[in-house]
């Protein structure tokens, strides 16, 4: 197979996963997070900026559009994210995060501000540079380019031979198009109804379709939307491939290799459709080592072009 002309960029081997061991649930890695077990105490830590990013999008081409609300918190260098619906969370909650402390955060009552305190806090602990398996570059170009090279990079986590039909949960026209392109099958699931560019209307119920799929390709949008462990578990149970496509929680998703998930996507802010530049994501697939464990010998790292 040749590559395609906007193909993935360079990937740089960047390090190994994250180190402690990981519990099974948002909620659990919340809980171990206050308690101080993933690293310095978050009471010691702030939030120096917080914001709303709202984006509307219909690519050239494309028949139909979407648009984004996505909550973000700064800790450090590292910000969190986490997407949520219109009108969730109002701005103002938003805004008066700023200078609060990391573990009060980390217990809001808002599912969206703790799950981005959560992506901030760990991301500030295990940036993932240094921690992800490789990092793939995407060039710039418009927001279809991007949206496709992002597409491909993703779908590369998927097993080589398609499986005889992929889970999707969260819809992206992008995606559904590389599937198609290699050949895989697949049952698009969305909370919001509507209908994929081929006319495929959403399943609302993703549960519903597990059993019939042999592969599972997930939204970060469901670790903030508190839909993803029954995902986990049928793949924990069932021993299907997992693929985690996180902008929400990216720093949070790869906590859960090894837990039911295989392969994670991690693409921390600013996202691909806010930038025309060159942009990254973040790829994991080796399982987090248990707590304690001596880590792996460092090598020089390798950059090397993709090609297939």
């Amino acid at each position: 197979m040749t590559r395609r002309s906007l193909g993935v960029g360079p990937v740089v081997r960047t390090g190994s996963s994250p180190e402690p061991e990981v519990p099974p649930t948002v909620d659990a890695l919340l809980h171990a997070a206050v308690s101080g077990l993933l690293g310095p105490d978050p009471g010691q830590l702030r939030v120096g900026t917080c914001f709303v990013t709202r984006q509307g999008v219909r690519h050239h081409g494309r028949l139909s559009g979407y648009r984004n609300d996505v909550v973000s918190l700064r800790v450090g260098a590292a910000v969190g994210s986490c997407a949520l619906e219109p009108g969730e969370v109002p701005d103002d909650t938003v805004l008066g995060c700023a200078g609060q402390d990391v573990a009060a955060l980390l217990a809001h009552p808002a599912r969206a501000i703790h799950v981005a305190t959560l992506d901030a806090y760990l991301m500030h602990l295990r940036p993932h540079a240094g921690h992800a398996d490789d990092t793939v570059r995407i060039p710039s170009g418009d927001s279809l380019d991007k949206s496709r090279t992002r597409a491909s990079a993703v779908v590369d986590l998927l097993p080589a031979t398609p499986p005889a039909r992929v889970l999707v949960v969260g819809v992206v026209n992008s995606l559904l198009a590389e599937l198609r392109e290699r050949g895989f099958r697949y049952v698009p699931c969305d909370l919001r109804s509507g209908a994929t560019e081929w006319g495929e209307a959403h399943e609302r119920d993703a549960t519903g379709h597990l059993d019939a799929c042999d592969a599972l390709l997930a939204s970060g949008m469901t670790l903030g939307n508190g839909t993803f462990e029954p995902l986990a578990a049928h793949a924990r149970a069932t021993g299907k491939p997992f693929v985690l496509f996180a902008q929400t929680a990216s720093a949070v998703a790869p906590f859960f290799l090894g837990h039911g998930v295989t392969a994670v996507s991690a693409e921390p802010y600013p996202f691909f459709w806010l930038d025309g530049g060159p942009t990254a994501i973040h790829r994991y697939r080796t399982p987090v080592r248990p707590r304690g464990a001596r880590p792996a010998p460092q090598t020089t790292p390798i950059v090397r072009e993709e090609t297939w």
